[in-house]
């Protein structure tokens, strides 16, 4: 067991608590203050939550082990504790970043194309909703963070008020709110199983008494909530439609962190809470979940016309990846191919983030430059915004898997899992999908590169603007530098555990 530093009261405590406060206080200038200034000061918490969540991963590497605070003092099962490990500390740098760069581009969009304090004060709430979502350990307390999560990105899909924005809006809350309502029935089950809904706690006490019937239940109604938020095949309904109509930076960061919530979730249920048997026994359906989205979202891709109803397929297909861990984690849980499969699980989330917003803003920018999205008639884009289709075709790197990017390495890595374990069907949806991928990202490229059937426009793209994508494309790219075998920093923290705690000033 990993033993946890005790932080209520110091610094690595502070940065957990701040990392969840902080985000909220720049809500107060938006509301008080002239509107440069509130935006502006918004964006510097932003950036301030940067800071906080590259403090957290460094304590995190430094010590070696989770970060551990109590709410109030009280230590579970009363009270309610935030931890951040190895997993947790890179999602909320990932988030973070995403966050950060997406303010600066929404900070220097022009007012007819972006209302920019609402689109501010909405990235504020979500940055607080997310790291409450990767530092929570109690399952209510996850809960709340999902539905303020919800509560800040539906708004996001219909910030311009168009008429199809608003019906994709309606479509994602209700997906949402189903999604929620079977989170906490399966929440609620297990808390009359065993009593706490702390999630170490109910992996310790369902290892010696799983519940019967009830606690798998319980386990498969919160898998399908999750499932409905994140949009994992077949619950990806509501994604395509919301992402593509949103404006560009609402676009990126629902399609790039948003998601990424369940999603952590989801892993955090199937890995750290459920006994091994029942690991073993939802594997291969969450596995089928993948292959289904990774096959069927990225033929549908291939066939838009429009380039950001193409991304926002692709992100249904992209989170595929991630289920495909399942199996090959449980698998090989001991061994070092289940730990390259962890890591390269975790790291297409991270690099798919980072490729996703490049891809959704570049889009944006193209879009505004040649006055719309059809794909056919991309031809000479490259001549009036050369710097987005350079972010376009950088994302669409990672997301085939090609080198060097992040893409490649974690698509590498599940592969190599899968063929050292025998799961050659895993290996072959994989490669499929990486063929699936370069379909429809070199569709966009080759077309762009053409010279125009018409004239084109007397316009050209913001470089400021686009060079916030390619910023985001060169992180995905660079994420491609790591090696390629299991990181040490991703398992520290786990198994989830308060065991080795000192509980010194803590109520009982």
């Amino acid at each position: 067991m990993s033993t946890l530093a005790l932080a209520g009261g110091g610094l690595s405590g502070a940065l957990l608590v701040l990392a969840v406060t902080l985000p909220l206080v720049g809500l107060v200038p938006l509301f008080l203050c002239e509107r440069r200034i509130g935006e502006r000061s918004a964006l510097a918490l932003l950036g301030i939550n940067v800071a906080i969540a590259v403090a957290i991963v460094i304590r995190v590497a430094e010590g070696g082990r989770a970060l551990a605070s109590f709410i109030g003092g009280w230590a579970p099962p009363l009270g309610v504790g935030l931890r951040a490990d190895g997993f947790s500390a890179a999602m909320i740098g990932m988030a973070a970043l995403v966050l950060f760069l997406t303010g600066i581009f929404a900070m220097t969009a022009r007012d007819d194309v972006q209302p920019m304090p609402r689109a501010l004060l909405l990235l504020l709430c979500l940055a607080a909703a997310l790291n409450l979502a990767f530092l929570a350990q109690d399952l209510f307390t996850l809960y709340v963070a999902l539905e303020l999560l919800t509560f800040a990105a539906v708004p996001l899909v219909c910030l311009d008020g168009k008429k199809g924005q608003v019906s994709a809006a309606l479509t994602y809350l209700l997906y949402a709110l189903f999604g929620s309502v079977l989170y906490l029935l399966g929440a609620v089950l297990i808390y009359g199983l065993f009593g706490t809904l702390d999630m170490a706690l109910v992996a310790a006490r369902a290892a010696k008494a799983p519940g019967g019937a009830a606690f798998p239940a319980a386990l498969a109604l919160m898998s399908a909530g999750l499932m409905a938020k994140a949009a994992l095949f077949p619950l990806h309904l509501w994604l395509p439609p919301a992402h593509s109509g949103a404006p560009p930076a609402a676009s990126a960061v629902l399609s790039a962190v948003v998601i990424k919530a369940p999603l952590f979730l989801l892993v955090r249920l199937w890995a750290d809470v459920a006994p091994p048997p029942l690991v073993d026994a939802a594997a291969p359906v969450l596995a089928a979940c993948g292959a289904g989205a990774i096959l069927f979202c990225g033929v549908l891709a291939l066939a838009q016309e429009r380039l950001k109803l193409l991304i926002a397929y692709s992100t249904a297909a992209q989170i595929g990846y991630l289920a495909l861990m399942f199996p090959l984690a449980a698998a090989g849980a001991d061994s070092q191919w289940g730990a390259l499969a962890w890591t390269g699980g975790t790291l297409h989330l991270v690099s798919h983030a980072f490729s996703k917003a490049a891809m959704f803003l570049a889009a944006g920018l193209m879009a505004e430059t040649m006055g719309h999205d059809r794909i056919s008639g991309l031809g000479g884009a490259a001549r009036l915004a050369p710097v987005s289709l350079a972010a376009f075709g950088l994302g669409g790197l990672s997301l085939m898997g090609l080198p060097p990017s992040g893409g490649f390495i974690a698509k590498v890595m599940l592969l190599t899992s899968a063929v050292q374990q025998g799961a050659w069907w895993i290996g072959l949806v994989i490669l499929l999908g990486g063929l699936l991928a370069g379909g429809y990202v070199l569709k966009v490229v080759v077309i762009a590169l053409r010279r125009p059937d018409e004239a084109l426009p007397e316009r050209r793209e913001c470089r400021w603007r686009a060079g916030v994508a390619l910023a985001l494309a060169l992180g995905a790219v660079l994420l491609g530098l790591l090696p390629l075998s299991p990181l040490g920093f991703l398992a520290v923290g786990r198994p989830l555990s308060w065991e080795g705690l000192s509980l010194a000033g803590v109520a009982p």
